[in-house]
């Protein structure tokens, strides 16, 4: 194994909760052995590139209701690619090399589930976006 793969799959956190069953699909699988801990390890920033993009849109996220704020996250994805696919590449970037060969393989799959996770992080985590944690 290449020595990046080492370093990338000891940085990954364990996530104890993650149970794999005998017909758990191979898709399935990926996003629970590899996407859910890189998004785990990437949170922090994750977050943070989330309030960046908040304050270039003038802070009108903060003002919302919390039914409000996630309407908002659904559609900052569903409307700036350029955004989402910045998010994306946070992620594919921790992939060991066979990782990416199998994410290409199953890209169309996997982009959705992607999203679905970063956005889940996000509105999971709406406390720390508040404003005065925004700085």
């Amino acid at each position: 194994m290449e020595m990046r793969d080492k370093f990338l799959l000891n940085l990954r956190p364990q996530i104890s909760s993650v149970k794999i069953h005998p017909n758990t699909c191979t898709v399935e699988c990926f996003q629970n052995n590899v996407l859910r801990p890189v998004i785990l390890l990437q949170k922090n920033l994750l977050l943070a590139v989330f309030r960046n993009y908040l304050e270039k849109y003038k802070n009108v996220f903060y003002d919302l209701s919390a039914e409000k704020k996630t309407e908002y996250i659904d559609n900052a994805f569903q409307k700036d690619f350029k955004f989402r696919n910045s998010l994306k590449g946070m992620i594919i970037g921790h992939f060991t090399l066979e990782e990416y060969d199998f994410f290409v393989e199953h890209s169309v799959d996997l982009n959705r589930r992607i999203i679905d996770l970063i956005k889940e992080t996000l509105k999971d985590n709406l406390q720390l976006l508040e404003f005065r944690f925004a700085g």
